[in-house]
């Protein structure tokens, strides 16, 4: 989702041999120079099992493998070696990323572990990289869990402070990212992010809109190159999911409202390249033979205390979003609000497919019959009703009087439109889950039917926002949800500054218990037999150098007996 004056005034395949797999003879082997320039990474955690992974530069032209070993120790020094994985390649088909997933080869769950590739056929006696520290997930009786959540990194806009900031947590099990790692636009002066302070030295590479594979690879080598990044995928194994941004902006099944078919190319060639980049710069698992890389929903069981159920939103089913200024027909000068509902309302309209919904019907069923504690979703976009916020309302009609003599007379227009929009029960964003009821009651249906405990996860929105989720009727309380801010990405707060947007937000929605919309940071979620708490962690500036951390709000969830959340409180 990307956050614009307008929208807030309007309120494939993967080519190549699998990671890790030994190339195929006869092997051309590079013994120039490398560099290890960004980082390492560890993923998908299992309770035996874990993705490793880690990008070999070539520092002079070759078409030649570079022989790597992985070497994983039960401590920082290397003296108690886990295991030791030889024969690994770097090649150009893969962009010289190296991922191995090592399985059931002397992981043990709960487990602390620390890891380094080495080069071994370099000039010179190869090279070491820097070292990652891991942890595997627990199995059986868990006391707790602690996560990080984070999303939306843009990284012309600031500092990725956020990630720091969870690098030196004393305690996170694992990172869950849930989308918008990288962002396509380009780095021009008017392209999104570019008015920031600190845009200049920050200048996205290539510097055009990423459209190819060879874009979409510079991309995300940038974005590991950022210390903080580096740090933070060295803290702690991620669980990662993309969101629009890692193809293009507001994507769906057949295409992007980022994506111009003329221009551009065709949208599944872009989809493909984009994928194949992302699986090759990301630790995150392989998709399996004959699966679709779309098809990232996948599961993490955190001992007895969580079922943790990513689900994929964009590009396996979704359909193409509806627009006021397209779906919204004007009849005598008025809305036409049954027109516009009743394209809303179409159960044709989709975010998830069959296929997904069936597996979640499955892993949710599952987790409660074996008496986990928590049904956690890791989920890209806000899934709370949340109508256009009523500022004059809010603000009193001389202060909201006072905000539109600031603006100029398009932008005036737009924000009174907007507060009339408010008058009526229709979505202030027709890309979440809200532009898509009745997908969104098929999967409270999913939860209400296993008696679930479930908490739902958001990223895409540039705020945090803390909601209970009803059902249509609205006499269940299906689940509680957190939506993490973004690590730099502009909010509503950041465009329209001052303006109570956030205090706007509560009082006209029922399901929205808080929301800010400028802070940046991340979630820290606790989950414990009985309660989960989420802590709105905050930076304090995106903008300079140096930061500090603080706990903007901190809310507990209590579960309820027979399913759904008893309590949503602030602590």
């Amino acid at each position: 989702m990307k956050i614009d004056r307008r929208k807030v005034l309007g309120l494939l395949g993967l080519s190549g041999a699998a990671a890790g797999e030994a190339a195929a003879a006869p092997i051309t082997w590079y013994k120039g120079p490398v560099a290890f320039e960004h980082g390492v990474a560890s993923g998908d955690p299992g309770a035996t099992s874990m993705i490793f992974w880690t990008r070999v530069t070539p520092k002079q032209p070759t078409t030649g493998d570079i022989d790597v070993t992985l070497e994983v120790a039960a401590d920082p020094d290397f003296k108690a070696l886990v295991r030791t994985t030889t024969g690994l390649r770097a090649r150009a088909s893969r962009d010289w990323t190296v991922k191995h997933d090592l399985d059931g080869q002397g992981l043990k769950p709960a487990t602390d572990y620390w890891y380094r590739f080495k080069t071994t056929n370099q000039e010179g006696g190869g090279l070491t990289s820097p070292v990652g520290r891991t942890r595997t997930l627990p199995k059986g009786v868990t006391k707790d869990v602690v996560l990080a959540v984070v999303s939306c990194s843009l990284y012309p806009n600031g500092y990725f402070h956020a990630y720091d900031a969870i690098a030196k947590l004393p305690r996170v099990d694992a990172v869950v990212h849930l989308g918008d790692y990288i962002y396509e636009y380009g780095g021009a002066p008017k392209d999104y992010g570019m008015n920031s302070p600190v845009a200049k030295s920050r200048t996205h590479d290539p510097i055009h809109e990423i459209v190819t594979l060879d874009d979409y690879r510079r991309r995300h080598a940038q974005y590991k190159t950022d210390p903080a990044a580096q740090a933070a995928h060295a803290r702690a194994p991620w669980i990662v999911v993309w969101d629009d941004h890692e193809t293009a902006n507001d994507s769906w099944i057949g295409g992007a409202e980022n994506h111009d078919p003329k221009t551009e190319g065709d949208w599944a060639t872009r989809k493909a390249a984009a994928l194949k980049a992302y699986y090759e710069w990301m630790p995150i698992r392989e998709a399996g033979p004959g699966a679709l890389p779309e098809a990232a929903w996948r599961d993490f069981q955190f001992g007895d205390v969580a079922s943790l159920l990513m689900v994929e939103t964009r590009l396996t089913a979704r359909t193409h979003q509806l627009d006021y200024e397209d779906d919204m027909p004007v009849v005598d000068g008025k809305p036409d609000v049954a027109a516009f509902t009743a394209k809303w309302k179409d159960g044709a309209h989709r975010m998830m497919g069959e296929d997904q919904e069936r597996w979640l019907a499955s892993q949710v069923g599952a987790s409660t019959k074996a008496g986990t504690a928590w049904q956690v979703l890791g989920n890209q976009v806000v899934m709370a009703r949340v109508a256009p916020p009523d500022l004059k309302a809010t603000m009193g009609a001389e202060k909201f009087e006072g905000l539109l003599a600031q603006l100029p007379e398009y932008a005036r227009k737009r924000v009174a439109k907007s507060v009339a929009m408010s008058a009526y029960d229709i979505p202030s964003n027709l890309d979440a889950w809200d532009g898509y009821p009745a997908d969104r009651q098929r999967v409270y249906d999913i939860l209400t039917a296993a008696k679930a405990r479930p908490i739902v996860l958001a990223g895409d929105s540039h705020m945090f926002w803390v909601n209970e989720l009803w059902d249509d009727a609205g006499k269940t309380r299906v689940a509680a949800e957190f939506g993490a801010t973004s690590v730099t990405s502009p909010g509503y707060g950041d465009i329209l500054p001052g303006v109570p947007l956030g205090e706007a937000f509560v009082q006209r929605n029922r399901e929205v218990k808080y929301a800010h919309p400028s802070a940046k940071g991340f979630l820290l979620l606790t989950l414990e037999h009985g309660k989960a708490t989420g802590e709105l962690m905050a930076v304090s500036t995106i903008v300079e150098p140096t930061y500090q951390t603080s706990v903007l709000k901190r809310f507990v969830v209590t579960p309820a007996s027979g399913g759904g959340v008893e309590a949503l409180t602030e602590a």
